[in-house]
């Protein structure tokens, strides 16, 4: 590989490198103590504080008789409803940071969290608002989101150092993204040539991407300390691309992804733009902790609730289950949970007592085309099973495996051990996260899905994940066991 004997890398460094664990971002010795996003984040979270400060003053200073201490008493509403609204994460993938993308958002996070404030307000025996103050609140709320969010992004820019980034590609598509790059402001990148040291008016042989294996690829990033990768081949395939975005992947690094043709973007996961010109946003990270935290917490209170108000459903179901054929209520099976460790998941019992013994009546596991088996009409389903499965109430024990920790209430599916063992790298994405009750492919044909398509749709819950992303597939789950489609 030419560009590996140009640079002339150490080997010790670059065995190093490589032999680093795929399941977690590489901890360069050049990274900073504290992460440039998380320093964002934090930011972004001072300025959320403040508008919601500002919002309850001038509400009371309006008002006059309303005190603020009951106010400030929302003000983890208002925090959870911003995380939920991405306000937090969305800035991450983008090259561009600019508050004005987010108005919509902006919008829709001061209305909801100041009706809510209002609502709480209204609720309490000694405390009043007026149309006045609560139009004042609105209004102060939306005007300070936008002002002390630009603040906080300013002081962001000036605090932390600008993102590394390395173009990968040749010719007039490359040269047009770091024309851009030159002449646009905010973007907060610093273009590096292959050596790692900031570009400057030399000119310099540009990265052939063509070039570069997955090796040279990793070698690259090492040498660059790069934390994005700007891809603008103009020739591009589909296996090319999923060279960069596995090694981009594996390594933390960012990556954006300047498409040759207009047909790419179908492909695309986040589209922005530099002025005119599309980039392809990659997700190439895990979901921020303070995110799998709020999921986390969602889970512990939603189970918990669930368990007890569900508790007398799950005890008539139980009682049925027995009466229509001999064996246990319960059924416990061996499956594959985040990072592929398993755990017994407790659901329902819908087949006969003994079901796994009779698999090969139905099933050739050897015979298996791909890691997945769904039949329709499984003789080994009782009666009162079909109704369960058909209801999806069969599930409603996994509410113990979410209050354990082992699932999720949102998530890909929990797929059976030997199943999962089958799996090659392209699918093993969805042990990143913790199986759910419900999920993507629930709520997007069920059974009906091929494998790929199955694939698919988690894929995308994985690598796009945000905590309202689960919110819209719980709101559509309700819709999804209504009408019983691939529930078999």
């Amino acid at each position: 590989m030419g560009y590996s004997r140009e640079l002339q890398v150490n080997p010790p460094h670059t065995t190093e490198f490589r032999e680093t664990s795929a399941s977690a971002p590489l901890a360069w010795e050049w990274r900073e103590t504290l992460p440039k996003d998380a320093v964002r984040r934090r930011l972004l979270f001072l300025a959320d504080t403040l508008t919601m400060l500002v919002a309850v003053g001038a509400t009371t200073l309006v008002e006059g008789t309303t005190d603020p201490l009951w106010a400030l008493a929302a003000f983890p509403f208002w925090i959870i409803l911003a995380k939920a609204e991405g306000l937090y994460d969305n800035d991450h993938p983008k090259i561009w940071h600019r508050t004005s993308d987010e108005a919509a958002a902006l919008f829709h996070w001061a209305t909801l969290s100041v009706a809510g404030t209002l609502f709480y307000i209204r609720a309490l025996p000694t405390e009043t608002i007026t149309i006045d103050s609560a139009v004042t609140m609105g209004v102060t709320a939306l005007a300070g989101a936008f002002v002390f969010r630009a603040i906080a992004r300013a002081a962001w820019r000036s605090l932390v150092t600008p993102e590394r980034a390395i173009v990968i590609g040749s010719g007039q598509l490359a040269a047009q993204v770091r024309r851009k790059l030159a002449i646009e402001p905010g973007h907060h990148v610093t273009l590096i040539d292959a050596r790692g040291m900031a570009a400057s008016g030399q000119r310099r042989e540009p990265v052939r991407f063509e070039d570069l294996s997955k090796e040279d690829l990793t070698t690259l990033l090492y040498e660059t300390r790069a934390e994005r990768v700007i891809l603008a081949a103009t020739e591009l395939d589909e296996s090319t691309l999923a060279r960069v975005v596995s090694v981009a992947r594996s390594h933390g690094v960012k990556l954006s992804v300047v498409p040759p043709l207009r047909a790419m973007l179908g492909t695309a996961v986040e589209l922005s733009h530099i002025a005119e010109m599309p980039v392809i946003e990659y997700r190439t990270w895990e979901p921020s902790k303070s995110t799998m935290a709020i999921k986390r917490l969602i889970d512990i209170v939603g189970s918990a609730i669930g368990l007890v108000l569900l508790a007398p459903l799950m005890a008539v179901i139980g009682i049925a289950i027995r009466i229509n054929s001999p064996g246990p209520a319960f059924f416990r099976q061996s499956r594959a949970g985040r990072h592929g460790r398993p755990f017994k998941i407790i659901k329902f019992r819908t087949m006969c007592r003994d079901a796994e013994d009779r698999i090969a009546e139905v099933i050739s596991p050897d015979g298996l085309e791909e890691p997945m088996y769904k039949l329709r009409n499984d003789p080994r389903v009782t009666g009162v099973g079909r109704f369960l499965r058909r209801t999806s109430l069969d599930e409603l024990p996994q509410l113990i495996n979410v209050l354990r920790g082992q699932m999720s209430l949102v998530g890909p599916r929990p797929e059976e051990v030997w199943l999962v063992e089958r799996y090659g790298e392209t699918e093993r994405f969805k042990l990143q996260m913790r199986p759910g009750v419900t999920g993507p492919m629930q709520v997007h044909g069920r059974g009906e899905l091929t494998f790929q398509e199955r694939v698919a749709v988690e894929r995308e819950y994985v690598e796009k994940y945000s905590l309202r992303k689960d919110g819209q597939i719980v709101l559509r789950t309700a819709s999804a066991v209504l009408r019983a489609n691939g529930a078999y």
